[in-house]
């Protein structure tokens, strides 16, 4: 068992042994054994002693503590930040400092990716039911925290008390259930995500005063419903077993949900926030990538013969190049946009490096269509009864 004393605990019980080391040590000196026998050994033993604290934190105060932790935070030394303030945190309870070293330490911990430990110190100080200031601030970074620990549905249900508070200013609201959209899309619960965060767009829509919201938030609720569509037409496969028909229809289908998310993201980006804008048309091109993808990689209707398999696929490939067009397009407008507001994002890379394989991937196409042979002309029409077709010249 290892047992754990603060420094000043350990200096009171080392004072406390020392009578005892000067009774040992005179003992060891003038004692004599009065026989030859083996003397019984006793044998004492102490269990580990780990003295915890920070030595060099030690001699400070919580006001030089607190004013240490500011200036690393200031200079983003999340880790000296982190250290300083929880030092506050654990050792000066009574500090006027305490509540806002439990969250700028929560916030520094967020910084390192230090997830428990950040939650650990929001935890103390969030009230979503009531709270106001940092304490309503500090549940939204619980919740923040639960959702990059995978914890999706403790984090609902902190954004759902905050959401559904009367008592708080919309963009508020608005912030909370976004958020909680958010998490529901992440625990694979579609169809509630789309309903909260359609809640959110209607919330925005019927307010008479839209400059008292930050567009941040409704921009990320309409790109999320993008999102949820994208993942629709994604799982619609485009199967050669089926037939003709059914093919058709699938394809039908697949295409309306990309039209559906394509109207979304093409609403998130009208909002005017930069960041939603950029990532909205990202998706858009991505869309279109996507459907070039699946239109070229699915086997041609297994009902066709040969012949209308080839005439089917020179066929296709005509008709999906405007796809690649359309993919390059709106890479090009949203690069354009990212660089007319400074946007930076991991959206604005992707989008740079998309642009690029699409360029390669339309020169591709357009050499191949020049090297292949012509496709086959389509079978005549079958012969009326009592008559022979006449071959072709």
């Amino acid at each position: 068992m290892v047992t754990r004393l603060s420094l000043t605990a350990m200096h009171t019980f080392v004072r406390r042994l020392a009578p005892l080391f000067a009774v040992l040590a005179v003992g060891c000196a003038h004692v004599r054994p009065q026989t030859t026998a083996t003397p019984a050994v006793q044998q004492v033993t102490f269990d580990d002693v780990v003295i915890t604290g920070d030595l060099e934190l030690e001699k400070l105060n919580d006001e030089e503590l607190f004013a240490a932790g500011t200036s690393f935070y200031a200079a983003e030394d999340w880790a000296q930040a982190a250290r300083y303030f929880s030092r506050i945190c654990d050792f000066h309870p009574n500090s006027k400092h305490r509540r806002l070293a439990l969250y700028n330490a929560g916030l520094s911990f967020e910084k390192l990716k230090a997830w428990d430990e950040a939650y650990a110190k929001f935890i103390e100080l969030a009230d979503p039911a009531k709270g106001t200031g940092d304490s309503l601030d500090a549940a939204f970074r619980v919740a923040e925290v639960l959702y990059h620990l995978e914890r999706f549905a403790e984090a609902i249900d902190v954004l759902r008390v905050i959401a559904d508070r009367p008592d708080l200013s919309v963009d508020k609201r608005i912030e909370a259930r976004t958020q909680q959209g958010i998490c529901e899309l992440e625990s694979n619960d579609m169809d509630t995500a789309e309903k909260s965060l359609r809640s959110v767009l209607a919330m925005y829509t019927e307010h008479p005063d839209k400059e008292l919201i930050d567009e941040y938030f409704p921009a990320q609720a309409q790109f999320f419903v993008g999102e949820i569509y994208r993942l629709r037409y994604e799982s619609v496969v485009l199967d050669a077993n089926k037939s003709t028909e059914k093919l058709a229809d699938d394809l039908e289908y697949k295409s309306e949900l990309l039209l559906s998310s394509q109207g979304h993201y093409l609403r998130a980006i009208r909002l005017g926030n930069g960041y939603w804008a950029t990532a909205a048309g990202q998706r858009i091109g991505q869309l279109y990538e996507n459907m070039y993808d699946h239109m070229t990689n699915a086997p041609a209707p297994a009902d066709l013969s040969q012949d209308e398999q080839d005439v089917y696929r020179a066929e296709l490939r005509k008709k999906i190049r405007v796809l690649i067009s359309k993919a390059i397009t709106v890479y090009e407008r949203t690069l354009e946009a990212a660089e007319r507001i400074g946007a930076q994002s991991p959206f604005v890379e992707e989008t740079r490096a998309s642009l690029q394989r699409m360029k390669q991937l339309l020169l591709a196409e357009a050499k191949a269509e020049e090297e292949a042979p012509p496709p086959p002309p389509p079978p005549p029409p079958p012969a009326p009864k009592g008559k022979k077709a006449k071959p072709h010249s």
